[in-house]
């Protein structure tokens, strides 16, 4: 558990960064339509990627603002997958829904991973084989068996232009269907509350890596389903997840694959 013990320290190292920054100048800054950054994610992810170096000299990191840390043709031992601050748009208007993801990957596999949120102080935290915890106390996936009973929770994309048509398209069908629909503005977290029951399916289009690594490794070892759209088995660089927490989950891509875009 060494590498799990090392990640949620680090975690909540870099949610006392995004505190410190909660009340203060946040610096922020477009790098897209509706993609923001604030110092607060440049200087969390600073000091990630210093304390992994210096714990991991071995090891690789693949981080939201700097990209893929590798030397060039090496082989790293493993590889780090952070998100500094899962949920910046929110946190630059101080809506209190974002997090800090990190992950470790083996021989491509997701072996350890951790989601904190600094605002409820919630450790989230899971190792292969291990089972999920919510601050070290076992947590499990709802029992709720159909879609029409259902809490879900989506995101948005940031390159919402192109894609605007599917996604209002998938929202509209599961409003219909679900008994419930919520947009948080950070997957690590809509992951990790899927985890612990405190909602019953989560869908989205175009993320990342550092958005999915942790949540997804948590999810799975709190007994829920992740995969692609259509039912087939997800892999961290996919650009589509529905996740479940098993029982709806072909209910779900069902819903998705009857869905239709709508024209904005």
């Amino acid at each position: 558990m060494e590498h799990l013990d090392f990640a949620m320290e680090l975690a909540r190292a870099a949610g006392d960064v995004l505190r410190h920054y909660a009340s203060r100048d946040k610096r922020v800054e477009l790098k897209g339509r509706g993609n923001l950054v604030t110092i607060a994610d440049t200087e969390s992810e600073r000091l990630m990627v210093r304390t992994i170096r210096s714990r991991y000299p071995e090891h690789g990191v693949l981080a939201e603002e700097s990209g893929s840390l590798e030397t060039p043709g090496s082989r790293p031992a493993g590889r780090w997958i952070i998100d500094p601050l899962d949920g910046t748009t929110n946190y630059a208007h101080q809506y209190p829904m974002y997090s800090v993801s990190i992950a470790l990957e083996l021989d491509g596999r997701i072996e350890c991973g951790a989601v904190f949120d600094p605002v409820r102080d919630e450790m989230f935290a899971a190792a292969r084989g291990a089972g999920a915890t919510l601050n070290a106390e076992p947590v499990r996936v709802s029992e709720v068996p159909r879609l029409d009973g259902a809490l879900l929770l989506t995101g948005f994309p940031y390159g919402i232009e192109d894609r605007v048509a599917w996604a209002l398209g998938m929202f509209r069908t599961f409003l219909l269907k679900a008994q419930a629909v919520r947009r948080g503005g950070s997957a690590a977290l809509d992951l990790c509350h899927l985890a612990m029951g405190r909602s019953d399916g989560f869908w989205e289009l175009d993320l990342h890596p550092w958005d999915t690594a942790a949540g997804a490794l948590i999810l799975d070892e709190a007994g829920g389903r992740v995969s692609r759209f259509d039912g087939s088995p997800f892999r961290i660089e996919d650009r589509e997840i529905l996740a479940s927490n098993g029982r709806i989950h072909g209910e779900m891509a069902a819903a998705i694959a009857s869905a239709r875009p709508i024209e904005a």
